[in-house]
């Protein structure tokens, strides 16, 4: 269990004063931007006692502190210098209608989106125990497979969701539609059919630390949950008298749904889940091709530590918005790394459309064959691939058999499948490739 913090009720002559050495020395700046927890705040102590100097940081966060209120429960939130940073690094690169320079082709968006829902959605599940390969996952979700087993429904629940969210990003929160998100998340998921997009009906709901049984979060009782829902809605749909900007406020709506606990399982993909909705409401389009779960899961300790801090702390949010802003920077870093790979790969297939009567998409279904001698190919991967109708899959690939670049292999009596042809190379050859 995290340590408390001293609980200051009065700042005296002594702590303005220390506060206002601090400001000067540009200490404060930096703990503040960092917004360490008191387990560090008080190693960091060397001009007065540990008690004291967590005394002057947390009269510079009451200054600048906002307040917000959700079912009578206070909670606040600073705007540092490091989060207006990110905000503003963020305004410029996934909002706005004129693009991004992170280089995404008109013609390869539908592609990339398709490619980070997936990944969101695998990683999203992961964190919440689900137990298979990314390979596995991607090959159910592109060729559509029925999934096996728990895990692999979660990752496929995960993905049909957030492909809702995108579809439906410019409509209003209501409870109903919160209920219809999480019972797509937690189809064939839950111990009990009947608590598939239902709010819990009983308090038997603790969040707890399984290292060693310890209960860390206690929500509120199930008789405010649908009170609280209702404010949130309202929180997401309208604009507050004081301005809050987006993305804190799409942050906020994660950490509410985590706070309140509604579900009996499934609230941190729920969670997740709503922030993106948030976002590309608001006009952060770019947000569809951000995996932030994937960050997340890979920092998973910190995420529940930001969670942590926030309540441990008089319910300072604060903690949870600096976190989350970290795993969006690393997020889009990431993105911009994975286009740059992308377009790599476009590169490497553009021999292919030398080839007369080959289109980009069937120059990419080469460069797949040529690189996995044993690869096998399905009109309904193609599909999800490419975002492309049954009659275009099926086309690509027939025009690719009718070049010699591909054999068709009987599945069963009406499917068929394809596979590199033995005469590929010798193709290939023929047009000086």
């Amino acid at each position: 269990m995290i340590e408390s913090p001293p609980n200051i009720k009065i700042y005296d002559k002594k702590t303005i004063e220390l506060h206002s050495r601090l400001r000067l020395s540009g200490e404060l700046k930096e703990i503040n931007d960092e917004y360490l927890y008191w387990d560090k705040v008080k190693y960091k102590a060397k001009i007065a006692t540990p008690q004291e100097y967590w005394s002057a940081i947390k009269l510079s966060r009451s200054l600048n502190s906002q307040n917000i209120i959700f079912g009578g429960n206070l909670f606040q939130y600073v705007t540092t210098d490091y989060i207006q940073r990110l905000l503003h690094y963020f305004d410029l690169h996934i909002g706005g209608n004129l693009g991004s320079n992170v280089g995404i082709a008109e013609t390869d968006k539908t592609k990339f989106m398709i490619s980070s829902i997936m990944e969101e959605a695998i990683s999203s599940s992961q964190m919440e125990g689900a137990n298979t390969t990314r390979k596995k996952a991607k090959e159910m979700i592109q060729k559509e497979l029925k999934p096996k087993n728990k895990s692999e429904q979660m990752i496929m629940n995960n993905f049909v969701t957030m492909k809702y969210v995108v579809q439906h990003k410019t409509e209003d929160l209501t409870p109903e539609k919160l209920l219809y998100i999480h019972n797509l998340i937690s189809n064939n998921t839950l111990e009990k059919k009947e608590e598939e997009g239902v709010f819990r009906e009983n308090d038997e709901i603790f969040v707890v630390n399984y290292s060693n049984s310890e209960v860390v979060h206690t929500p509120p009782k199930h008789q405010e949950i649908e009170n609280l829902i209702k404010e949130l809605c309202d929180f997401f749909n309208n604009e507050q008298k004081i301005f809050i900007h987006p993305i804190i406020k799409g942050i906020i709506i994660h950490f509410m749904i985590g706070w309140i606990h509604p579900f009996t399982d499934g609230n941190g993909r729920t969670a997740r889940t709503l922030f993106y909705w948030y976002m590309l409401k608001n006009g952060y389009w770019l947000t569809e091709y951000l995996t932030i779960s994937t960050i997340i899961k890979d920092t998973k300790n910190q995420y529940e530590k930001a969670f942590l801090y926030t309540e441990n702390d008089q319910n300072d949010v604060t903690y949870f918005i600096t976190y989350h802003l970290k795993t969006m920077e690393k997020a889009f870093i990431g993105l911009k790394d994975y286009i740059g790979r992308k377009q790599k790969e476009v590169i490497q297939a553009a021999k292919f459309v030398k080839i007369p009567n080959v289109n980009e998409r069937q120059a990419q279904i080469l460069k797949i064959v040529s690189e996995d001698a044993d690869r096998v190919l399905s009109s309904k991967e193609m599909e999800n691939r490419f975002n492309i109708s049954s009659f275009t899959a099926r086309t690509d690939l027939k025009n690719l058999e009718k070049l010699g670049f591909l054999e068709k292999i009987q599945v069963n009596k009406i499917k068929h499948n394809f596979i590199k042809s033995k005469n590929f190379n010798k193709i290939l050859k023929s047009y000086n490739l």
